[in-house]
């Protein structure tokens, strides 16, 4: 049984990743539950936690050096996962100080606990957002990525750049994950496909970008927690600089047409009775931060694990319109 701490526990990939772990290790929970998105949605993901005699859940900012500190004092982590993180492209350009308070300043603490208190393996979320207006296909890891387009891109590949200093100067074993596009049950409301349903279901007009010409790379919450436990339990060897440090796209490499996720999620919920009639849409241009798509290549991931995600937009958009109907109790009984 090894000691897990997981920071952001109580969002979407944190609160999945400790549920498929907690029956086998002890999870320390850490979170500051902030407004971003509804936090009854958290407090409902962490209430599944919390039966759980093996989890412990920390409320607390990872800005607080202290806290941080204190945590991996207390408990002395054998392996940790920062997920936590301030999330949304839109959101970093009217609220930057929350994107360099977290991801920069919060990151640090870690980076410098993990220094203070050794661990067997750092392993934390950075995003697609890093390849930017990238125009090669599919996105690789030894792509360039020095042109972000938005703030929270950039302080994501800041974390890459600053693993990789501590990787090399106190041995740290790290791990990146770019992740894209997360979707699933219980998901986050900021997300296209969640703010879309919501909008559905009052029978009000949805926004879609770029007049709907846009690809995305939709990975399933359970593909992406199945990577990360791979991913865990196998920290990087040295490479050719002797630094063990190592990053992996995890997606589905298969990108979507804006277009038809939107008309895929209204057959969904059409079919839990969830809404009646398909949307009014409003074709509006790109939006500051936008990218035109995501697409992963997932080899490395799948030569060094044998896993690459392969959940279908049809059955994850089927889960999520299930879980829909059953946590905001609307719709019919199929």
């Amino acid at each position: 049984m090894k000691t897990i701490l997981i920071t952001g526990a109580a969002g979407f990939i944190g609160s999945n990743l400790a549920q498929a772990l907690v029956s086998d290790n002890k999870i320390i929970g850490f979170d500051n539950v902030n407004y971003y998105y509804d936090v009854n949605l958290k407090e409902h993901r962490l209430l599944q936690l919390q039966s759980y005699e093996n989890f412990t859940f920390i409320k607390g900012d990872l800005a607080d050096k202290h806290v941080v500190d204190s945590i991996f004092e207390l408990y002395k982590p054998d392996i940790v996962v920062n997920l936590a993180a301030q999330a949304g492209v839109r959101y970093s350009i009217d609220n930057p100080q929350a994107y360099i308070d977290s991801n920069l300043i919060g990151f640090f603490n870690i980076l410098e606990a993990c220094r203070n208190y050794p661990v067997d393996h750092l392993v934390y979320a950075s995003s697609s957002s890093v390849y930017g207006s990238n125009k090669k296909v599919p996105y690789a890891t030894d792509d360039q990525v020095d042109n972000p387009v938005s703030l929270y891109a950039a302080t994501k590949k800041s974390n890459e750049l600053m693993a990789h200093a501590y990787s090399k100067l106190y041995d740290i074993p790290a791990t990146g994950l770019r992740f894209f596009t997360v979707y699933g049950p219980a998901g986050r409301p900021d997300m296209a496909y969640f703010k879309f349903t919501n909008k559905l279901v009052k029978g009000e007009k949805i926004q879609i970008y770029n007049y709907g010409d846009m690809y995305r790379d939709f990975t399933y919450i359970d593909d992406i927690v199945t990577g990360v436990v791979n991913v865990m339990n196998k920290a990087p060897e040295p490479n050719e600089d002797g630094v063990r440090y190592k990053v992996y796209n995890i997606g589905n490499n298969s990108p979507e047409s804006l277009m038809d996720f939107v008309n895929t999620l209204e057959d969904k919920l059409m079919k839990y009775g969830i809404i009646n009639s398909v949307a009014d849409k409003e074709l509006l241009p790109m939006q500051p931060g936008d990218v035109y798509q995501t697409y992963a290549d997932v080899s490395e991931l799948e030569k060094d694990f044998g896993f690459k995600p392969s959940t279908s937009l049809d059955e994850g958009l089927d889960r999520f319109a299930k879980w829909y109907r059953e946590y905001y109790k609307v719709g019919g009984d199929k």
